[in-house]
């Protein structure tokens, strides 16, 4: 692998050298073929599954990686943490790709570390699995996020709620920058080293703003909300809730990371909630929108001693662009909507139809995803389109008449709306099947062939049927986990 650590060489205060930990029967269970390619990951790694089990569980150390546990803070469910840190991940370092993209690769699950917090560093099975099964979803969907390249059962047990095999997932993102990175520094008072974080981060994922003279940190601060913006509005528009929206969970490259008690919505309702330790509802699907621009905030106040030796000044300066915020949002989210219902071209009056349209899901108890794959098909289907019209009722009526006024070719809004709408998503009820299935058998098959499903959602494959069902409750009950 081409490795160049970059990270590693910002210096101590960044992260704790070390190595992970061996575990007793590295054993590989899942493989992403084609994203090993694309990192140009050399042929004995990539075709002996005993060597990429031992690498990939960090038993051996592939050469040019330099292991690191990276230092961040972070607020957690709004309380603010000083010190939180990788604390059982080691990033082996980074890797260009064949475009001479950077990539991390980070194994999860892999050990202690200087910010263990008393934690073991490990990782089961399970939540490895619903990693690497979400992350690869999330690509095929059109969602930035990090992505899986491995997962290898350790032949060891980690102790949870109850006893689990014990695995090691790889993840490959962008960069593990986060919020809560400049936050451990801001908490500290080290203008000096976000000094530095901040140039790094304009080197690797935003160098158009590098000659905005010698302040470029408000024009990073616009660059970074657009992709935030931009990120949050793709999971609203496949129904995905993260489920822990911390600071430390935000990546500043605007992909999604950290795929623990995450979810994907089934009936439709903006406060739906999954995860049991968001007992207030903090996170819900609907609140989404509003805890970025939260977090934004908290961004941006670290970068305040930057902007100008005057608070108040750099306050000054930053204000306009918190305040743009809920704008730049709605318009972004409404343009996606607009999309995802044949809108085209988007007008000033579609937000009221929008409105309705999802008033209407939420009355009637809708299912996000069918639905709107039966609104799709309602445009040349008559069939579907009388089953809309006895679910939206009047809403129908004025979507339709909408539709007409664009005179627009059906073949071409139906195309257009389907590029916006799934026909399958990682279901509930079928990402807990999986698992169950792959820590009772031992064996990955059955991830397997969902992830064939998974990876082409706009498409009807033979296969899709048997995992478009919807949960028999509709999901009134379901839970999920933080997996540490």
């Amino acid at each position: 692998m081409n490795f160049d650590n970059s990270y590693e060489r910002l210096g101590e205060a960044f992260h704790e050298k070390r190595r992970p930990e061996p575990v007793r029967d590295p054993r590989l269970f899942l493989w992403n073929s084609r994203l090993a390619e694309r990192l140009m990951i050399s042929n004995e790694l990539r075709l002996d599954p005993v060597v990429r089990a031992q690498a990939f569980s960090g038993n051996s150390m592939i050469p040019g990686s330099e292991p690191i546990a990276t230092a961040y803070a972070g607020h957690q469910f709004g309380h603010f943490v000083p010190q939180l840190g990788d604390g059982r991940a080691h990033l082996l370092g980074e890797v260009k790709d064949r475009s001479g993209r950077r990539w991390d690769i980070q194994l999860k699950g892999s050990g202690r570390t200087a910010f263990s917090r008393g934690g073991d560093g490990r990782c089961a099975l399970g939540p490895a699995v619903r990693e690497f099964i979400m992350s690869e979803a999330m690509n095929a969907l059109g969602v930035p996020t990090a992505r899986s390249l491995a997962v290898v059962t350790t032949g060891e047990t980690v102790f949870r709620e109850r006893p689990l095999p014990g695995a090691v997932v790889t993840r490959v993102a962008a960069s593990h920058l986060r919020i809560g990175t400049f936050q451990y520094f801001a908490a500290r008072n080290d203008r000096q080293a976000l000094k530095t974080l901040c140039d790094y981060t304009i080197a690797r994922h935003f160098p158009e703003v590098a000659d905005e003279g010698e302040n470029p940190y408000v024009p990073l601060i616009g660059k970074v909300i657009e992709r935030q913006i931009r990120l949050v509005v793709e999971w609203m528009r496949v129904g995905f809730i993260h489920g822990v929206m911390n600071t430390d969970n935000t990546a500043l490259s605007g992909e999604t990371i950290d795929y623990g008690p995450c979810a994907m919505m089934g009936t439709y309702d903006p406060q739906t909630v999954y995860s049991s330790i968001d007992k207030t509802g903090r996170y819900a699907f609907g609140n989404q929108p509003e805890i970025l621009h939260w977090n934004m905030a908290r961004f941006i106040e670290t970068l305040l001693p930057l902007i100008h030796a005057d608070q108040n000044k750099a306050v000054d300066q930053v204000g306009p662009v918190v305040a743009a915020f809920p704008g730049q949002f709605e318009q972004a989210f409404t343009k996606m909507m607009g999309k995802k219902l044949g809108l085209t071209p988007f007008k000033p009056e579609d937000r009221e139809l929008i409105r309705s349209v999802l008033d209407r899901f939420k009355e009637k108890r809708l299912d996000y995803t069918a639905t709107f794959d039966l609104l799709t098909q309602s445009v040349r289907s008559e069939a579907a389109a009388s089953q809309m019209k006895s679910e939206l009722g009047h809403c129908f009526d004025l979507w339709q008449q909408r539709l007409g006024e664009q005179h627009a070719d059906a073949h071409e809004i139906q195309a257009m709306m389907r590029q916006h709408n799934p026909v399958v998503i990682p279901r509930n009820h079928h990402v807990e099947q999986v698992i169950q299935d792959c820590e009772q058998t031992g064996k990955a098959t059955s991830a397997e062939k969902f992830l064939q499903v998974l990876r082409s959602p706009y498409e009807e494959l033979a296969q899709t049927s048997g995992y478009q069902d919807l949960p028999g409750d509709g999901d009134e009950h379901y839970q999920t986990f933080c997996g540490t």
